[in-house]
């Protein structure tokens, strides 16, 4: 690993570091190496109305700056939003040197702080640590791109590919472990959504309670039932795509999917689904009488099979988690 590329994996990883305060600003890292070695500076983006990564990194740096190297995992803001822009304060604070690991695609930007950086100046080297930056960041990326937000559909099965028992009951199929990594993938989306079919039968709060974190905003695929655990909530009928263009608009960056079998198989059959997130159970109903992970018409021969590229595989206590990502 060159010097470049270890210095931007710090950066991503402070953008990591905030993943679930930041949106729905980015959560990127930054770190300053000033000019002739010594310590680097770091910072990542605060809370919205909060300071953008480089701002943080800038001030904590101080005079050290003139001169540095700065590596930022996307690159800098241009325009005035809740802060002032990123590539004028560094401009004004006479680095040497910016790297950015991917280009913002944001309409506001779009280049523009990279164009600022050059004619300053300012060298400015894009794509060391392109591949880690944008898979971090890839639900910004895409509500900035398509304006809809990035679709996860969480789904807990048995080892057998059940979701619930006969009688329908479906607590626990996992055990603590995963069920708090749950609500750690509530406290990272900005919303949450369930069909009414599961307000009915299991009242679920979709709070964050095992992590630290904010509750996201609440979806229900339906109407809420009175005295529902889940009011209020955004309820919404009608086609999926119309749900997405909505939260969208609100600044949603990340929907987490927690509906049923059926709710599951309507966003994945309408190919609305960006990453699947299954945690897998050693344990066996033993039979077909159970609730699957989808329910509705499936391919119907091999050839129609959908296949995705295989991510994160993790053991979590007793369960396993299996990431997914659609091509």
């Amino acid at each position: 690993m060159t010097p470049d590329e270890a210095a931007m994996a710090e950066a991503v990883g402070l953008g990591r570091s905030v993943r679930r305060r930041s949106s729905p600003n980015p959560w990127v890292g930054c770190v300053v190496v000033p000019d002739g070695g010594g310590p680097a500076f770091e910072g990542a983006t605060e809370p919205p109305g909060g300071r953008h990564a480089e701002a943080v990194a800038l001030a904590l740096a101080g005079e050290a700056a003139r001169g540095a190297t700065v590596y930022v995992s996307l690159e800098p803001c241009a325009h005035h939003g809740r802060t002032p822009p990123c590539a004028d304060a560094l401009v004004a604070a006479g680095v040497a040197r910016v790297v950015v690991a991917t280009e913002d695609p944001d309409l506001r930007v779009s280049g523009r702080g990279i164009e600022r950086l050059r004619a300053a100046g300012i060298d400015v080297e894009v794509g060391v640590g392109r591949a880690g930056a944008e898979e971090l960041l890839a639900p910004y990326l895409k509500q900035r791109r398509t304006g809809r937000p990035w679709v996860v559909l969480k789904l807990a099965a048995t080892l057998d590919g059940r979701t619930a028992a006969p009688d329908g009951t479906s607590r626990w199929i996992t055990g603590p472990a995963a069920r708090a990594d749950v609500h750690a993938l509530r406290a990272e989306s900005d919303a949450v959504a369930v069909g009414a079919g599961t307000v009915r039968s299991d009242d679920p709060s979709l709070t964050v309670r095992d992590v630290e974190g904010r509750d996201p905003l609440r979806v229900v695929l339906g109407r809420v039932p009175p005295g529902a655990a889940v009011a209020p909530a955004l309820e919404h009928v009608g086609p999926l795509e119309d749900l997405l263009d909505e939260l969208g608009r609100r600044e949603v960056l990340q929907l987490l999917v927690e509906g049923g079998p059926e709710v599951a198989h309507s966003f994945h059959a309408a190919g609305l689904v960006d990453r699947y997130v299954v945690y897998v159970a050693p344990a066996l109903l033993g039979g077909d009488d159970g609730s699957p992970l989808l329910r509705g018409p499936g391919a119907p021969s091999m050839a129609d099979v959908w296949r995705g590229r295989l991510g994160e595989v993790r053991v979590l206590g007793g369960d396993v988690r299996i990431d997914v990502l659609a091509r």
